[in-house]
């Protein structure tokens, strides 16, 4: 597949000659992110903390989808926006930074997804609130745009996604998908299955050891390696590991003074989603994706995702890559 010297994918077509409608197809909810961030010590029932700062910022599937769209890529996010506040401010945000509003489905009615982010230099905790809507067929998504890469936020399962996954790789679409806090384990019906059909797969290390039940992460990483084609597991300021056809890599993190770590996951997602596409080797797409989470926590919510013109800079600072 062709990049620039940027290192953009050209969205038309790819190494197997297949053509693509569109490059990057992210499918996820918005969220309307109140984030309170400067907190001194965790909140615990029946306290009160006051954090230092407070702003109300685009998130949910934004996030990845923006952060794509920053570093070069061109981006549909399939998503739903109602007639409330919160649906008008991450609509105006999302036309803003250039993404293609081709996804996006309006209602006569309030769509109001919103998150409370606690936010402390060393992590983060979140109340969140979304008013029902129906989903619209990620098989049906996945025939209209015919992505080369398709986003999924979160994990994913069911027979329907199976089949959904069935119709991305028939298409010669790739499949990115993180975990979150996803109820589910590999003992949940079809998510071993779905996991195995999944191009890239990256939970972070507490989701790790829920999804599989392990004692370890290095057991966690073993199980997870085994379903999907490359493993990418998150560890916050203990850095990243990927795994991919028997070849393991780890890296440190990048040293910043934090602000807010909302974002970091869905920037780092981004950062070596970027780098993959560009036919980049593990170790420097996970480099990639390291310097982009680390960027994404220098300011509130998904504010410092990286742009081409930062990047270099954020991977001048990441640590080298050690096989393991």
């Amino acid at each position: 597949m062709g990049t620039d010297p940027a290192g953009r994918v050209d969205a038309a077509t790819s190494s197997n000659g297949r053509h693509y409608r569109t490059e990057v197809l992210v499918v996820g909810a918005y969220f309307a992110d109140l984030v309170f961030h400067g907190l001194t010590r965790p909140v615990q029932p029946g306290t009160e903390v006051f954090a230092s700062g407070f702003a109300i910022l685009p998130g949910g599937a934004f996030t990845p989808a923006m952060a794509m769209r920053r570093l070069g890529h061109e981006v549909v996010w399939s998503t739903d926006f109602g007639t409330d506040l919160f649906s008008e401010q991450v609509l105006a945000a999302a036309r803003a930074e250039g993404l293609d509003d081709s996804g996006f489905r309006l209602h006569s009615t309030p769509v109001r997804s919103v998150t409370a982010a606690l936010s402390s230099p060393a992590d983060r905790a979140m109340v969140s609130y979304q008013d029902p809507v129906a989903a619209f067929p990620l098989a049906t998504l996945l025939r209209e745009h015919r992505a080369q890469v398709v986003i999924l936020p979160q994990l994913r399962y069911g027979e329907t996604v199976y089949a959904a996954l069935d119709v991305a790789h028939r298409l010669g679409t790739q499949v990115f998908m993180d975990c979150q806090d996803v109820p589910g384990t590999l003992d949940t019906p079809t998510v071993r299955e779905i996991l195995a059909e999944v191009d890239i797969f990256a939970p972070n290390a507490d989701e790790a050891l829920r999804l599989t039940g392990a004692p370890t992460l290095d057991a966690a990483i073993d199980i997870l390696a085994d379903l999907a084609n490359t493993l990418v597991v998150k560890r916050g300021s203990g850095g990243a590991i990927a795994v991919r056809e028997g070849e393991r890599c780890e890296i440190d993190a990048v040293a910043v003074e934090v602000v807010d770590t909302t974002a970091a996951g869905d920037c780092f997602n981004a950062g070596f989603l970027h780098a993959h596409l560009a036919g980049r080797a593990l170790p420097d797409c996970l480099a990639t994706a390291v310097a982009c989470g680390a960027a994404a926590t220098t300011a509130l919510g998904s504010s410092a995702a990286p742009d081409l013109t930062e990047l270099p800079g954020w991977l001048a600072r990441v640590p080298r890559a050690r096989q393991l």
